[in-house]
Order: C-alpha cells, then structure tokens, then sequence
C-alpha cells in the first residue's frame, strides 16, 4: 500500500509513521520540518497513493493560536493548495484533520456542559469557531465536501485533546507530565484550572481514523473519549499515578491564554465502530515511564 503524509514529523504523523510501518507499507513523508513545503510538493506530484493522510498545519499551541493569529492562517493555504492538489491528480482517499476548535465557541463558554456532536456543526450556518485556526479546519472542512464532488473520497476528523508520550511542550499534558518529572514544587496550571478538555490517546486517534477508512466512514466523526476532565484534575490525576505532590501546590496563571473553558465530545458516532483502548491513567502512566 502507498501513502502519503503531510507534516509526518509532527506528533500525529510520527504515530502514523509507526502504525503504517508496522504494516510494511510504502511510506512517503513531506514536512516543513525538513525544508519542504508542502505546497512546493503539490505543485510538482504528479503521483497516485493509495491513501493520503493530510497533517500539515501551522498550530503552535494555545499561545500560537491567540497571539499570532495571522501565522496561523496559513491553514487556509495549505488546505486550498492540498484539495486541489488531491482532486487535479484524482487521488483514491485523503484523511482530513480537522478539529475540536471547529466547533461555535458559544457552546463551549464558561457554565456549559454540552458534549459537541458532529451535527453542532452546520456548513449552511456556521457559528464563531476558535480563532483562525478553528476558521481554517472548518473551511478545510467545507472544501473537502467539493473534494468529494469531484470524486475524491474524503474521511474527515474532529480530534479533542489527542496526547502522548513525544507530545511538544506547547501542549498542557506533556507540560504537566514534565513539570511532575521535574519535581517542580510550584506546579503552574494556566488560567484558574477549571477548563475542561476530553483527553484522547494518539495510539486511539490513528486506530480510530483507520477503522473509519476501512469502513468507508466519510461524514465527520469526533475523535475524544467523552469524559470531561479539567486541567486541575488531570493535575490531580498525575500527582496520584506518579505517588508525588507539589510541596508548594499548584500556581494557578490567569494571565496567560486559556480557550475554551468547556470542550467535551459526544463520541458515540466513533463509539458505534471503535471503542478507545488506552485509558487517562494508563497514558500518563506510559508518559512518567518514558
């Protein structure tokens, strides 16, 4: 089988490297991470891939996302150049990443509890999504039904708070799991801790997306375990996995940029054809032990 990634060096294409290879497939990689742009790439291949899993983005973390909005935008670009790349060389099927932050930022606001469903999201009548980033998944989103049009066969994804053990430290969990290594007895939690995310591991995120392919899933699915976990507890979840406390307790940082404070996922569209192996606890627990 021949695939293509873009952005395979990131953290979610680093786990589609290791299951693909595991199969023995025939892997071809395109990142900026290496000096190629995969723009400059659509413009020049002409070949067909099997399947081909589209993860370049500009993200960055909570910090990108709110202070350097324009950077971020780019997203546009790159999904516009990949679409018609895909459809201009008729490729079989492409796996878009879209995103949580697609979702209207007014069902997410302080007080809520709403799981987010796919059909929260209507491409007739769209809501404020998160920043230009949430703008740009959702636009990817919207392009990639024209995709379909034109023949492409196009599987997109809406992934919560993906995490795991080669995470950057842009992120809150693998920022949490060092400052734990650390010993950091002044343990810092941006905001007041009460903002909530559905932490999903990545080894389920791709198992996820490649049973939706196999089953030729193409309306778009949420990617999360469905439980709602706050910062301040998943701190409290590493203290107790890890047997260690912070002597002098946790720093709360209303200072810095905090998103959503309510981002939960109604998983059951996933749950009817995969079910997420790897739990919170046994996450951090592989992320202590790395």
């Amino acid at each position: 089988m021949k695939i293509l990634i873009t952005g395979h060096k990131g953290f979610v294409g680093q786990e589609y490297i290791r299951f693909f290879k595991s199969k023995n497939y025939d892997i071809t990689g395109v990142d900026i991470k290496d000096g190629n742009d995969c723009r400059d790439f659509f413009k020049v291949c002409n070949d067909k891939f099997d399947l081909v899993v589209h993860l370049a983005a500009i993200v960055g973390g909570r910090e990108t996302i709110e202070n350097d909005p324009l950077a971020v935008a780019t997203d546009l670009s790159i999904d516009a150049e990949f679409f018609n790349w895909a459809v201009r060389t008729k490729q079989k099927k492409v796996i878009y990443f879209s995103s949580s932050a697609a979702y209207p930022i007014n069902l997410q606001a302080k007080g809520t509890r709403n799981k987010l469903k796919e059909s929260d999201i209507d491409l007739n009548d769209i809501s404020s999504p998160d920043f230009t980033y949430g703008w740009a998944k959702l636009s990817g989103e919207y392009l990639a039904t024209f995709a379909r049009k034109y023949g492409v066969k196009t599987y997109v994804f809406r992934p919560f708070s993906g995490y795991g053990e080669t995470q950057d430290l842009d992120y809150p969990f693998p920022s949490f799991i060092k400052r734990v290594k650390d010993k950091e007895e002044e343990f810092e939690i941006w905001g007041d801790g009460t903002q909530v995310r559905d932490f999903i591991h990545i080894e389920d995120v791709v198992e996820a997306t490649m049973k939706a392919v196999e089953l030729d899933i193409q309306e778009p699915i949420n990617l999360g375990s469905g439980v709602p976990t706050s910062f301040n507890e998943l701190a409290e979840l590493i203290f107790e996995v890890s047997n260690w406390r912070p002597s002098k307790g946790i720093k709360h940082r209303p200072d810095k940029p905090v998103g959503v404070m309510y981002r939960c996922s109604n998983n059951s569209r996933m749950l009817d054809f995969y079910t997420p192996k790897i739990s919170l606890k046994e996450g951090i627990r592989r992320s202590l032990n790395k």
